[in-house]
Order: structure tokens, then sequence, then C-alpha cells
């Protein structure tokens, strides 16, 4: 899998941004069409039952940067299976469970280790972390490990990075 630089999401950040509601709800569909699986993960209130009603909105919109992101650089992707993401997931939420460090930018430190797609981890934690600079953060301090999980699972299985 060729590797999604930076530029690339934020070009597709900044066309969602001026997408209009009926052409954000077609790229959703072509989203569901392509990855069934993967969508439906995003939109499981099993995996997400905690979570706010808008961060689960984030989590899906999070999910489609990804899938847009990956796709414009290699293509059309092979179909994920949801076993191949529900092992995933398991492996994040072991990998973040076990980190040493107690604060979650630390603890995520450790999946820069091994993975060949810097970029999108990075928009992963950026999703999740306040910069200060930003406005106020969708996602609050008790949904980060499970929306960081779920954006670096959906990295994961699109790109087959750790898998």
């Amino acid at each position: 899998m060729r590797f999604v630089s930076e530029e690339t999401i934020d070009a597709v950040l900044d066309e969602l941004e001026a997408y209009s509601d009926e052409q954000y709800e077609r790229a959703m569909e072509a989203f569901s069409q392509a990855q069934p699986y993967v969508f439906a993960y995003l939109f499981s209130d099993d995996n997400f039952h905690l979570l706010t009603e808008e961060e689960k909105g984030y989590v899906q919109y999070l999910g489609l940067v990804v899938w847009l992101a990956v796709r414009r650089v290699n293509g059309d992707l092979p179909l994920v299976e949801s076993d191949v993401i529900g092992r995933a997931e398991e492996r994040n939420y072991e990998r973040l469970e076990t980190a040493a460090a107690r604060q979650f930018e630390a603890r995520v430190e450790t999946f820069f280790e091994n993975t060949g797609q810097e970029a999108l981890l990075s928009f992963a934690v950026e999703a999740v972390v306040e910069d200060g600079e930003e406005e106020a953060l969708v996602v609050t301090p008790e949904g980060r490990e499970t929306v960081f999980v779920a954006v670096k699972t959906v990295i994961d299985v699109l790109t087959q990075d750790n898998l």
C-alpha cells in the first residue's frame, strides 16, 4: 500500500468542507458500497454505545476521510471483511492498554514505532488531542481512546498496515 501524505489528507478535508449535504451523503453512500463491513463497523452501536451522538458522527466522518485519502493514493481497495476489522481493533486496544505511559499522548507514541502510514496516524491522534489552537474538540476525554482506536483500526484495515 502506498504512503498517504499529509497533503492528501488536507486536500480531502478541504474538499469535504466544501461539500453540500447531498455531496456528503453521496460520498458516504460510495463508502458504504465499497467497504460495507468497515462502514457497518463505524455505524455499529455495539462498538460505540459509550460515545456521545456528536462523537459517533465524528468517528464516521473521520472514517470517511481515511477511506477517501487511502483510495485517492491507492485506487480501489480490496474488500475488508468484518473478522479482519475485529482483530485489528482488538490489537489496537491491547497495544493502547499495555503502553507503559499514563498520559494518552505518550501512550499513542507506541503506534508510531511500526507504521507505514505516519501521516494517517498523526491525523488520528490530532483528531482526538487538543492542541490549544483549534476550537474545542468534539471528543470528550472519556471518548478519546474509543475514537482513536476506531480511526486507527480503519487505517490499519484499509492500508493493510500492521495486519
